[in-house]
């Protein structure tokens, strides 16, 4: 059923030898390419992370950043939305009192092979281990962040303990959340859903976006899928492989729109629409 109905077939993760913290310095640096951060914001679904057991996590990120002393905050609590979270709250400080020439590191993923309990969603979605990052400041860079929007589902809260009834309640109510948060944030973006090219979905099954699509209109072509088979779903940075991926493909030209959604257990929502620059 996971393969044949969901498209889901492999996961990623980390091998004995690998740190998911060096993942996340190493995704980090790459993304600040020699830039200083003013602000780091970790964006994560799971609340225990490996690296906090070893006291000082933040102090070394800062370190292995090139920014000793940078404020390091944790994103938590709201699943998977938290790193998409993060844009919004990047931007809320940027907009604030602040030097113009600020930035701010966003930082997500997990590690979710430290336990098939945190990993697997029974007859939904299996995660793997992923990091990704990026950097947020005013002006103009390779994406514009056009806006977005959030919202919540609180008859859910109790997330894996759901009982029978919670359980039969939760897939439909959480497509009519995907659809109506998709739609609130392309209506904050000043634009109508045709407007957009592509949405770049949270990877929880295949079955779900095909709903969606149904749902919306928006042609299923053009909910980018194609690396759920290969990595499965990486938690909150589901949206963000979507995109470098069409980037790297060449799918997202100058001009381009897209949404990234995500979705947490909880439940929460989560879109944010992007338009590709020079």
């Amino acid at each position: 059923m996971f393969q044949r109905m969901y498209g889901l077939r492999d996961t990623r993760v980390l091998t004995g030898d690998e740190d998911f913290e060096d993942l996340l310095a190493d995704a980090g640096a790459k993304a600040l390419n020699g830039r200083r951060p003013d602000l780091v914001l970790y964006g994560h679904t799971v609340l225990a992370q490996s690296m906090a057991y070893r006291a000082g996590f933040a102090q070394r990120l800062g370190e292995r950043l090139g920014a000793p002393g940078v404020p390091v905050l944790g994103i938590t609590k709201t699943a998977c939305t938290s790193v998409l979270h993060s844009i919004d709250l990047a931007s809320r400080w940027l907009a604030g009192p602040g030097e113009a020439g600020e930035h701010v590191l966003v930082l997500g993923g997990d590690q979710g092979s430290v336990s098939d309990a945190i990993r697997i969603i029974p007859g939904v979605t299996v995660a793997g281990d992923g990091a990704a990052a990026f950097v947020v400041h005013r002006g103009t860079d390779r994406y514009a962040y056009l806006g977005g929007a959030r919202a919540k589902d609180t008859r859910f809260h109790r997330n894996m303990a759901m009982d029978p009834d919670e359980r039969r309640l939760f897939g439909p109510a959480t497509e009519r959340g995907a659809v109506d948060v998709v739609r609130s944030a392309v209506a904050a973006a000043g634009l109508a859903l045709p407007d957009v090219d592509w949405i770049l979905p949270h990877h929880n099954n295949a079955m779900f976006w095909r709903g969606f699509a149904r749902t919306t209109g928006f042609p299923r072509e053009r909910i980018v899928l194609d690396l759920l088979p290969e990595y499965g779903h990486v938690f909150g940075i589901d949206g963000l492989l979507g995109l470098e991926h069409l980037d790297r493909t060449g799918r997202l030209p100058v001009g381009g729109r897209a949404v990234l959604v995500a979705l947490g257990q909880g439940a929460y929502f989560q879109a944010v629409v992007i338009e590709r620059k020079e």
